[in-house]
């Protein structure tokens, strides 16, 4: 009976549980992606290559199951609110507070349970596509993947079933210790508020003061780094909670005493409508704001980070292509590069020395990459045969070409007679440069392997001049932080999803009580179309505030990336554009469910 009871209470609330149940499904079909590619071991051990993007989805859960947290119980809190006079009616009917309190704990839990499970099932065909576009990304084939994981499965379920046990059981508390008159009248129950003047302007400055110390931390996080990030982490919430709980209440007390703008159309309003929630709707608008800036900043570093990947690839190698033992290699295949620069060089050795002949090096200069810091640009220094026979430590330059059984060697720089005149062993080492390295990937990928199985002490990344090979800087970089761009990605819109779920979720909750002050505007002659253009401004200012706040978040938190990338702000036209449209989406969908409540016929 109280499970029928539970299923019916959820039927007449579907249109909210719609909300909480798309937030929800959102984040565990997510959750489920990162945990299936983290816990694919299989998958994991045939392809040790992806290994640095496993790292980077498993952040990603940590950091998803952080907000996941706060929004379940933020969206919770709402939907109590929102049933409990439902629930004190049938107190005073002789229902058992007892009996009530396990009904809302089955219906707390069921919602959990089945928009986890469905949420799980989405996420397994997001999986799928995920695994084939990451794939594709990083130009790579991969073995042994499966988009259903058992492990990964049963940890989503248990870990949002866990979340949700935890509200049911708070949820049943609250009600047991509230007297049903409470229960009954706690919407109707005004909420007198102090004005203290000293109060209000104290918070004003403290705001304030606070939001320009998380400013000033950012610009300068080389320098305070650890310690600067920890600070910022109580000093922007707490600065927006005031920024909004002190400069939205003055912005809106001077609109109201502004006679021009207030006494046009419904202004004073929507004014009132506002300033007469507003506190309540501080807390909310904080939150979003956090959480908004989260989302497009997880969003936008995606985005920086690969596009990262060609200008760190090119300022950390000064070739496109190093061939070690280049005469084993047909020729023909590395004219199909169509190579700008093509130097061969000569080398003779021994079991302890490697000598190289000057003049080649004299024809075709050594090409080295110097760079003074990660926001300078790389410039290339040339040295020359005659460089290495004056300045003979120098030679080092060229030994981050060589072998690793080379690098062991004492390598000597030559006059040509001289080199001639050895009777040793000759190789060849050739290092290329091509017009777009992007684009010849492919064979420049198939000659690596060739260079590789010509010279199987060529151990990849792992070997000692990895980074001289510009296709292994490439490798690592675009296996990095494709990882960073699909995480930011996914994360955003699960952040997004739930933060307009909230906003949603506060804004709809007082769409009943409004619909009787618009009907009793619509009585005394106010024209509908009137009506709906307040409704269209007082939403918009809703959603408009924490994304403004937000995005300026976002703009000063992308300073601690600089000491990793030299434009973190690459990715902000693109990440912006992608947010901002979904955002809009959500309001559009919020004023559409709202005013269809306001304005539904009785």
């Amino acid at each position: 009976m109280l499970f029928k009871l539970a299923l019916t209470g959820m039927k007449s609330r579907m249109r909210d549980y719609f909300v909480l149940f798309f937030g929800l499904l959102v984040a565990s079909s997510v959750f489920y992606m990162f945990e299936s590619l983290a816990l694919n071991k299989e998958f994991l051990l045939s392809n040790p290559t992806i290994g640095s993007v496993i790292v980077v989805f498993r952040i990603g859960t940590v950091l998803l199951s952080l907000i996941t947290v706060v929004y379940i119980f933020y969206a919770n809190t709402f939907l109590m609110n929102m049933r409990q006079k439902s629930y004190a009616l049938l107190m005073m009917l002789g229902a058992k507070v007892s009996k009530i309190a396990t009904m809302i704990f089955i219906e707390t839990l069921t919602i959990g349970f089945f928009s986890t499970l469905v949420g799980g099932i989405f996420g397994v065909g997001l999986t799928s596509i995920v695994q084939q576009l990451l794939m594709k990304r990083l130009n790579i084939q991969v073995s042994n993947f499966s988009s259903w994981n058992t492990h990964a499965f049963m940890v989503t379920i248990l870990f949002f079933i866990f979340l949700f046990f935890i509200v049911a059981i708070m949820n049943a508390l609250s009600l047991i210790h509230q007297p049903i008159l409470q229960l009954l009248k706690q919407e109707e129950t005004p909420v007198r508020v102090k004005n203290n003047p000293f109060l209000f302007i104290l918070e004003a400055i403290t705001g304030f003061i606070l939001l320009l110390i998380s400013g000033y931390l950012f610009l300068n996080i080389a320098k305070y780094q650890i310690f600067g990030l920890t600070v910022s982490v109580f000093t922007v919430p707490l600065g927006t909670y005031f920024l909004f709980h002190s400069t939205v209440i003055a912005v809106l007390r001077l609109l109201k005493r502004l006679s021009n703008y207030s006494s046009k159309g419904l202004n004073n309003f929507t004014l009132g409508q506002l300033n007469f929630r507003i506190r309540d709707y501080t807390k909310i608008l904080a939150m979003v704001t956090i959480i908004f800036a989260l989302a497009l900043g997880a969003i936008t570093v995606g985005v920086s980070f690969k596009q990262a990947v060609t200008t760190m690839t090119k300022e950390t190698a000064s070739y496109d292509l190093v061939l070690n033992h280049s005469e084993k290699i047909n020729e023909a295949k590395i004219q199909a590069l169509e190579p700008v620069s093509e130097g061969t060089y000569h080398f003779k050795e021994d079991s302890q020395k490697i000598y190289y002949n000057a003049s080649e090096w004299n024809e075709m200069p050594l090409k080295v990459l110097e760079k003074t810091g990660i926001n300078t640009t790389a410039t290339k220094v040339q040295y020359t045969g005659d460089d290495f026979l004056s300045t003979p430590e120098l030679i080092w330059q060229i030994k981050r070409f060589e072998l690793t059984s080379q690098n062991a060697k004492e390598s000597l720089m030559l006059p040509a007679n001289e080199f001639a005149a050895l009777d040793l062993s000759e190789g060849q080492l050739s290092l290329i440069e091509v017009n777009d390295f992007e684009q010849n990937i492919p064979l420049i990928q198939a000659l690596v392997e060739e260079n590789q199985a010509n010279n199987p002490e060529i151990k990849g990344l792992e070997d000692i001049n990895a980074f001289s090979q510009k296709y292994y800087v490439y490798e690592l970089f675009n296996s990095l932080f494709s990882g960073f761009e699909f995480m930011g990605f996914f994360l955003g819109i699960s952040f997004l999803t739930m933060l307009a779920s909230c906003l949603m979720f506060k804004i709809l909750s007082s769409a009943a009580d409004d619909q009787k002050r618009y009907e009793m505007l619509a009585k005394i002659g106010a024209p509908q179309t009137l009506l709906k253009r307040a409704i269209h401004k007082e939403i918009a200012i809703l959603f408009l505030l924490p994304g403004i706040v937000g995005m300026l978040h976002v703009l000063f938190g992308l300073q601690m990336f600089t000491e990793f990338m030299r434009n973190p702000y690459s990715g902000v036209p693109l990440a912006f554009g992608i947010f901002l449209t979904l955002y809009f989406i959500y309001y559009l969908l919020t004023d559409h469910l709202y005013s269809r409540i306001v304005f539904q016929k009785n």
